[in-house]
């Protein structure tokens, strides 16, 4: 693997460790509250980030275009099949996650991430932006694209999209992972642009969030019983 992609890595661990230090920092020189100090410390890791991994990945976005990529209509279409293909994804495996295997609890992290919101709107950032950006360049450029080279598409994408589900302790819900981590590798795959992936995780989790904020929730857990674990895609903030 590329010593760049290592330093990429190490900016994603960083980033998600920042608010260890933002946050004593946010309370003790800003007067925050804990969870303004936590949210905007967060936002500032990941922006951080952000910046400092898109500048190593210049090299990569130069070397594509001059190579036979596709337009920039053929992205936007994959981009809209991807997103009702990633639902459809998230459907089947919330499925067979309830009649299979008994899961009918909503993911835990999901209602973390939603409290955060309610206490401080900024918050909404990160599960909209940066953690899809984040996320996909992580675990489908650089763990996903390292492991198809050396074995089968699938294979690959179910290990880097377990390895996602190892790193947010959500072990529940590995089958959506791995759904959605087969759905986003396709995507790049076929597309040859990891943008891709990236814009159909954010779209996801606007909508997501979206309906977290505007519908009654236990009512739709009642009519709505096979997507009690839909919004799992909602980690990595």
């Amino acid at each position: 693997m590329p010593k760049r992609y290592w330093g990429i890595i190490i900016l994603y661990v960083a980033a998600q460790l920042f608010p260890a230090i933002g946050i004593p920092l946010g309370i003790s020189f800003f007067g925050l509250s804990e969870i303004d100090a936590m949210v905007f410390s967060s936002i500032l890791g990941m922006a951080i980030a952000s910046i400092f991994i898109i500048k190593i990945l210049m090299p990569d976005m130069k070397q594509s275009e001059m190579r036979n990529r596709p337009s920039y209509g053929y992205m936007i279409k994959w981009s809209i099949y991807g997103f009702f293909l990633a639902f459809l994804a998230q459907y089947i495996s919330s499925i067979i996650n309830v009649t299979v295997f008994d899961i009918e609890q909503s993911s835990e992290n999901t209602a973390l991430i939603m409290d955060y919101i309610d206490n401080n709107i900024w918050f909404i950032i990160l599960p909209i932006l940066f953690a899809p950006l984040l996320e996909e360049i992580i675990f489908r450029k650089i763990i996903f694209g390292q492991l198809y080279k050396k074995m089968n598409f699938f294979l690959a994408a179910v290990i880097s999209s377990s390895l996602f589900s190892v790193l947010h302790l959500d072990f529940t819900f590995t089958l959506t992972y791995i759904a959605m981590g087969l759905v986003f590798a396709y995507l790049y795959v076929k597309t040859k642009r990891i943008l891709v992936p990236i814009l159909v995780h954010m779209a996801m989790n606007t909508t997501v969030v979206l309906l977290q904020l505007t519908v009654d929730l236990e009512d739709l857990e009642k009519q709505l019983q096979e997507y009690q674990n839909a919004a799992m895609i909602l980690i990595g903030g």
